[in-house]
Order: C-alpha cells, then structure tokens, then sequence
C-alpha cells in the first residue's frame, strides 16, 4: 500500500510539472494521502502530506520559470489552497484510521470477552460435577463447543504403557467412551506435546497431517493420576490464529478444573476416611465406657457387701473377736472403703468424657455448703494433726449448680490439702466475690508442688504423686468447674503451701 501511494503521488506531480502555470494539477496528490487511510499508518500519511507540500512548490517554481519567470497571482493563491486541502486532507485521513484502530480495538475487545463468556460457560459445565468421568465427558463436550471442530478426543491414562480411556465426541453431544490402544501417530502427537508442555498443532500441510489423515491440535495435562491429553481434529483444513488461542485457553483452564476435581475428590476421601475414624473412635469410647460401667458396678457390689459384713463383725454380730483379728478387719475395712471411692471416682471420670454429667440445677446458698465440707474433713485434719479453718462466708451467696458436684468439687480441694499438709500444719478455705463470680480458694502450708508437675495438675492422672492418689481428683475439679462455665486455677505460696480455687458465676450472673 506503501508503495502505491508513493508511485501516485510521483505520477500526479509529474502531471502538475508539465501542466500550464494556470492550471494546477497540484489537487491530484490528494489522491495518495487519502489512500494511505487504507494503511492504518499514521507515519505514512504525514510523508505523503510533507512530500505533497514539497512537491506543490517545487511544480508551482517550475510553471513559472516556463512562463518566462512570471508567476501568476491567481496562480499562487491556487497553490496556497492546494496546500491547505494537502494538511485538511492528511489531518480527516488520520482521523479515520484512528477511528478504524479504534473500531478495530472495540471488536477485538468484543470477541476476547465473548471468549472469555463462552469459556467460563465451558469450565463451569466442567467443574459441575466431582466424578471423573461425568467431568470428561463434559470437558469433550465444551472443547467441541468452544472449537466447533468435527472431532475432539480426550485421553486418559496412567503411564505411556497403559491402554488408555477415550472420550470421543460423536454428535449432537453424544460422547462415547473406548478402551483401546493409540495408533502409533495418535502417540506420537501426545508425546511431542507433552514434551513441548503446550499445546501442539500440526497443520494441514504437515506430513504427519496426512498420517494422521487430518489436522490437529494436542495438548498433555499431567495429573498425579497420570496424563490426559486433549486432541482436536480439524479435518483438511489448518486452525486459524484464532482457532488456536481458543484451543490454548480451554486447555489452560481444563488443566486448573481437572486438578481441582482431583483436589476435592481427595479430600472427599479423606472426609470419609475421616469419618470412618470418628465413627470407629466413638464405637471404641462406647465400649470402652461400658466396660467401665460394667468393672465399676461389679466392683462395687461386693465392696459394699464386704464392708457390711466386716462392720457387722467389728460390732459383735459373729461373736468376741480377737484384738489381732479385729485390727486386721480394720484395715481390711479401711482399703475396702479406698477402693470404693475409686470406684465411684472412675465412674464420675467415665460419665463426664461420655458427657452424662448431672443437669440437676438448683440455686444453692454457698455458707451452709462449705460448713458441710470442713465438717465431713474436720475429723480426718482432727487425725493428722492439721487445723482447719473455714473463712466467714456472706449468707446471701447464691450458685446455681448440683450441689453433689459442687460438694465432690471441694471436697477433694480440702482432702487434697490436708493430705499435702503435715502436722501442726493448716488448712483454710477463703471466699472471694468479684464481678459477678464467686471464686473459693483452698490454701495449706503443706509440701506444696514440684513445678515440673504444675503444667499438667488438672489433666488426667496429672495429679497424681508417688505412693498414692488416683490423679483423677484435680481432673474432676476442672470439668466440674468447666461444666459451670468457671475454672479451676493452681498458685504456689512462699515460703511454701499452695492454693488451689475454683471460680463459679454467682446464681444470675451466668453467660
């Protein structure tokens, strides 16, 4: 186009050399500058503009030298008006191409998002389902939409040696699936595009083309599963441009859908594997609980009648008792009444992890509650020679809770404390209210705790020391105190001692 332009403006300047002074043949090298619009190259219309104007002067000189040096009046005005179209004509020819760039723009703009619609449209139909074959058939069902090749083939296999499943799109969205080897062509354009990690075309004028006996596009997606190649047939025509940046996306997005199903398919399996493994936990818990349930009420039943029997003794019932006999039966009864209490403590623990606790709920006034405690421990600090003390409490604290649990809760707070305390020792329990929560400390000027054995006081078997002690108290005191959206807290005392507390909402005051 270049050219063409440059050989009419050269031919209309020839003309307006040879023509008369009057005559001016200088509005002919329009003619080129308009064309140059077909160009769509601004660069060109502004030298065909410059050499127009060159050339206006230059024939306008030489017209006047041919009339013997003179030079019309009406002659140059001519000129002058043909200069000013050259720049109104070069200034409307820029105009338009950048109206047609723009247009061009526009519509460029208007497929890439037609594109972008169509294939959105594709990967959606695509992800709509997380089984792999229905995804397959669905994948060659898009690629045929989105290419509207003849034929679209989709490939799947572990390794290069294993006989592959293939989708084929039939017709009017019909898609069959096949097992059976590749021709050694169809293999070869897997492998190269899968060596090439894009897509592969081979047009019509290829030689593997008659080989395969069309045109192809191909492309190979590695999943951790194996290879899926897709490959497009286009028959005895070669892929546009356009055909081919198509093919590229789909395959781009069709790579992120098929890894993303595999993602979700696994982590579906791992949901279920996940499952089957609560369900088997649960199972276990169930029976191991019963088994519990079953060792503890068989254990108990025995001990209580033990007990009985050997109070029965001790009181005379079979008769005078040797004093050897009798002590025997007194620590006898003594053990019996250990194991009875773990006993229950067992099955407290069994019915708080299977969430069977109470749900007695019952507004209970903490003084009387506390007097009850020391009164049931007074004799054992009274045995070992430990003093112990209940602070003055207000009569107007109020819990909501069982007050069984609330009991078993500081109970085994001052039973702990008594036996950490030696003699002459004390053991005192202190009332504190703040916020609307009512926290009962428990403190001793006893042994106190070892800090490698702090972290770990309220958890399961945590508690427990050497040589006695279930370490299943301090466990109960936090679910207990848990239960009642309170917990149970440690601190240590100088010179030595500890405090232990549990901190309960006062009756009102509960989240």
């Amino acid at each position: 186009m270049a050219t063409l332009c440059y050989a009419l403006l050269a031919i209309a300047w020839a003309v307006d050399l040879v023509t008369p002074q009057l005559f001016v043949a200088a509005i002919l090298l329009n003619g080129p500058i308009a064309l140059s619009a077909l160009a769509l190259r601004p660069s060109l219309t502004v030298r065909l503009v410059v050499l127009a104007e060159i050339a206006n002067v230059v024939a306008g000189y030489v017209n006047g030298l041919a009339d013997g040096g003179h030079w019309e009046t009406i002659a140059v005005a001519d000129r002058v008006l043909a200069a000013a179209s050259f720049l109104l004509v070069g200034a409307l020819t820029l105009r338009a191409q950048l109206n047609a760039r723009r247009a061009g723009e526009g519509a460029e703009r208007e497929r890439q998002i037609q594109r972008e619609r169509a294939l959105r449209r594709a990967m959606e139909q695509v992800r709509a389902s997380l089984n792999m074959e229905i995804v397959m058939r669905n994948a060659v069902r898009e690629a045929q939409r989105i290419t509207a090749a003849p034929r679209v083939l989709l490939l799947i296999r572990a390794t290069s040696l294993d006989v592959p499943d293939s989708y084929e799109y039939a017709s009017e969205g019909e898609v069959t699936l096949k097992r059976e080897p590749l021709a050694p062509e169809i293999t070869s354009v897997v492998e190269s595009a899968r060596a090439r990690g894009g897509v592969l075309t081979v047009g019509a004028n290829d030689p593997l083309a008659s080989m395969l006996g069309e045109a192809v596009s191909a492309a190979a997606i590695e999943l951790d599963t194996g290879t899926v190649a897709l490959i497009i047939g286009w028959g005895a025509r070669t892929p546009t441009p356009e055909e081919q940046d198509a093919v590229r996306d789909f395959v781009d997005n069709l790579a992120i859908a098929l890894q993303q199903a595999r993602l979700f398919i696994r982590l579906a399996e791992q949901n279920e594997e996940i499952r089957r493994g609560r369900t088997e936990l649960q199972n276990r818990s169930e029976v191991i609980r019963d088994i519990v349930y079953a060792l503890a009420h068989d254990l108990r039943t025995p001990l209580v009648a033990a007990d009985v029997t050997m109070n029965q003794a001790l009181e005379g019932a079979y008769g005078e008792l040797p004093e050897r006999y009798r002590h025997i039966l007194q620590t006898t009864r003594e053990s019996t009444a250990n194991l009875r209490r773990l006993v229950d403590t067992l099955l407290l623990v069994a019915r708080y992890e299977a969430g069977e606790d109470s749900r007695r709920f019952r507004r209970e006034e903490i003084a009387p509650l506390l007097e009850r405690v020391a009164g049931e421990l007074q004799p054992v600090a009274a045995a070992k020679g430990v003093r112990l003390t209940v602070a003055p409490v207000d009569a107007e604290l109020v819990i909501e809770a069982d007050e069984d649990e609330i009991r078993r809760a500081l109970t085994n707070l001052v039973a702990n404390a008594i036996e950490a305390t030696p003699a002459n020792g004390s053991v005192g329990v202190e009332t504190f209210v703040n916020d609307g929560r009512l926290t009962v400390s428990v403190v001793d000027d006893g042994y106190g705790v070892a800090p490698e054995r702090r972290a770990a006081l309220f958890q399961r078997f945590g508690g427990v020391r050497a040589g006695g002690g279930t370490g299943l108290g301090l466990y109960i005191v936090r679910r207990i105190a848990e239960k009642y959206q309170g917990h149970a807290t440690y601190e240590p005392r100088e010179p030595r001692g500890s405090r232990f507390s549990i901190e309960l909402p006062l009756d009102g005051a509960r989240a």
